[in-house]
């Protein structure tokens, strides 16, 4: 097949890359529905997926990967610069040449029998100026399936791109999906992203974790804007106005639930609607108003299964409806459909497990075994989002009200507060942790850090990343800036119990902090910031789960508990050495002092 583009610098450089892994031939992507019916098709008379149910599950397909190749592998996720230092603390490192030759040894000969697909792709809508672009080599078409999910893919990426060199490499090779040989490797500074001996969806659609943060993180330090681990929603009040909030969780914290949130009956009874513009990752950029905007860079929602149903998420589910693909879930093989823990209570009898043996799912469960992957993943169209924002596609982005940072505290943190500044903001994000469940390895209650939940996806040194948050507030005019606050929906009460509902009923919460960003509520001043007053959050419609004393409570700020967290703040901060930006210190010891 001819090349869809006359671009020096990606012709050369696929060239380079074809001489190195020799594939038998090259496909170029070029995003027509024709192209992908085939490959689909291709794959299918493989076994590398199955098509599902037509009926139920039209358009959708079943994957499964290695048995050792299930997940994202953060000691085998490098970042590449030439000084050890401008990795930082929180990153693995390689240097750039010793890297590029073991994962050019490694990548040697290993498309020989197989074929090259070139995957043209953007981040963001197609010539949006937020946007940016990135070519994709791999010998995977659960890639290139992906990829045209997770992307907006082809030759119009190629069109819009022209003769430019500012696109990012990216090269993926399945090899032998070999653990011991397996590394995903970026270099910041080549805009260049190498995969080698995986085939999971986190190491090898680079489109994602690797270039929408990783690289764009270290783009946007250079460039003047941000790459942000953040989902983007949009509140519509019964007037018509829609305010949007960029907001970063951890892992297990409700990051996808509160993107797709639905309203409570009472707020949706007055006209309140929700809309998602992301799930996952904003990119932020000044406007030409002094206004921060944000797009989604992704087209599609890579989301965890186990979990989702039509109680915790349904647009979520109903995301997955159609044209989607599912990896390492269940299948159900009575009806050719799929099934995951927590999707409902009725595993299937004849089933399917996630590595492709037939049990009987109820039996299986009762083994206290699981029919799918505790990580099992769905590739789902953005548009099949029943809340999908009309934002969605605008080039432009939408205009950011606030940032809401969030993490898993039983004691510490208030249900909400809000930072006094731009600095004290950035101070709060640095501080971001949650306290470890029973569901995850290790002790329960152990505090983990993740500063802006970017812990594993910077792309460069992390003190010179909140240094990068500063200087971005200090272009903005403080009446522009999006106002900065925290959340913790996961305050308990002595006995263990959860004190705040959650789900629907955290737009309560982001009413709250859009009438502070409006000017609209008075709020208390803390040792930590501002604190609503309880009678500000609306709590009509949860009589018997909350009352006024206990959301009191829920907002309390605890000094002696405070006093421990500065401890465990400093001990943090002191990784960082002279990298840690002067204004973070003082942020400390002012709350330091604020706590005497």
């Amino acid at each position: 097949m001819a090349s869809l583009t006359q671009n020096q610098s990606v012709l050369s450089w696929i060239e380079e890359k074809a001489d190195l892994v020799k594939p038998d031939k090259i496909v170029w992507i070029d995003g027509s529905e024709e192209q992908i019916e085939a490959l689909r098709a291709e794959a299918c008379s493989t076994g590398e997926l199955i098509k599902l149910n037509e009926e139920l599950l039209p358009d959708c397909y079943y994957h499964r990967t290695a048995v050792n190749d299930v997940a994202r592998v953060e000691d085998r996720t490098l970042i590449c610069t030439k000084k050890e230092e401008d990795a930082g603390p929180t990153n693995h490192w390689m240097d750039p040449e010793k890297a590029y030759k073991m994962l050019y040894d490694i990548a040697r000969d290993s498309y020989k029998g197989r074929t090259m697909y070139v995957i043209p792709y953007s981040m963001g809508p197609v010539g949006s100026p937020l946007a940016k672009i990135g070519i994709e080599l791999t010998d995977s078409i659960y890639v290139v399936l992906n990829m045209c999910i997770m992307t907006r893919v082809g030759k119009k990426v190629l069109d819009v791109l022209g003769d430019s060199n500012d696109w990012v490499r990216g090269l993926h090779c399945k090899c032998a999906i070999d653990a011991e040989n397996r590394w995903i490797c970026q270099f910041p500074e080549d805009n260049t992203i190498i995969s080698v001996n995986s085939g999971y969806g986190g190491n090898v659609l680079l489109g994602k974790k690797c270039f929408a943060l990783r690289i764009a993180s270290y783009q946007g330090k250079n460039e003047g804007w941000q790459a942000e681990h953040m989902l983007i929603l949009g509140i519509e009040n019964p007037q018509g106005e829609v305010k949007y909030i960029c907001a970063a969780f951890p892992s297990a914290c409700g990051k996808t639930n509160l993107a797709m949130l639905i309203p409570p009956e009472g707020y949706r009874k007055k006209g309140y609607k929700v809309w998602c513009v992301g799930d996952d990752i904003s990119w932020i950029r000044k406007g030409e108003d002094g206004r921060l905007y944000a797009i989604n860079p992704e087209n599609g929602f890579f989301g965890v299964a186990p979990g989702t149903n039509d109680h915790s998420n349904p647009n979520a589910l109903a995301s997955t409806k159609k044209g989607t693909i599912f990896t390492n879930v269940a299948r159900n093989l009575d009806d050719n459909t799929v099934w995951w823990e927590g999707l409902d209570k009725n595993p299937p009898v004849n089933a399917e497990e996630w590595t492709g043996k037939k049990v009987n799912g109820p039996e299986w469960k009762a083994e206290g075994k699981n029919l799918a992957h505790p990580n099992s993943r769905f590739t789902a169209p953005a548009v099949n989002c029943p809340c999908i924002s009309p934002e969605f596609e605008n080039p432009q982005g939408v205009p950011i009200s606030a940032f809401v940072f969030g993490g898993r505290r039983a004691k510490l943190a208030p249900l909400v507060y809000q930072s006094r500044d731009w600095n004290h903001g950035v101070f709060v994000g640095s501080i971001m942790a949650s306290e470890t469940t029973a569901a995850a390895a290790g002790a329960v209650g152990v505090v983990r850090r993740d500063p802006m939940a970017m812990l594993p996806f910077c792309g460069y040194n992390m003190g010179d990343y909140w240094k990068h948050w500063i200087d971005i507030g200090k272009t903005l005019d403080p009446d522009k800036a999006p106002k900065i606050f925290n959340v913790n929906w996961f305050r308990k009460d002595d006995e263990g119990n959860f004190l705040w509902p959650g789900f629907g009923d955290n737009l309560r919460v982001l009413e709250w902090i859009l009438k502070r960003c409006d000017g609209e509520v008075d709020a208390k001043e803390t040792a930590i910031g501002y604190v609503p007053y309880a009678k500000d959050i609306n709590i009509e419609g949860l009589e018997g789960e909350v009352s006024l004393d206990s959301l009191e409570s829920i907002l309390d700020v605890d000094k002696s508990l405070w006093e421990t967290e500065a401890d465990g703040i400093a001990e943090f901060y002191s990784k960082f050495g002279d990298k840690l930006p002067a204004e973070l210190s003082e942020e400390l010891e002012t709350l330091k002092a604020n706590l005497k």
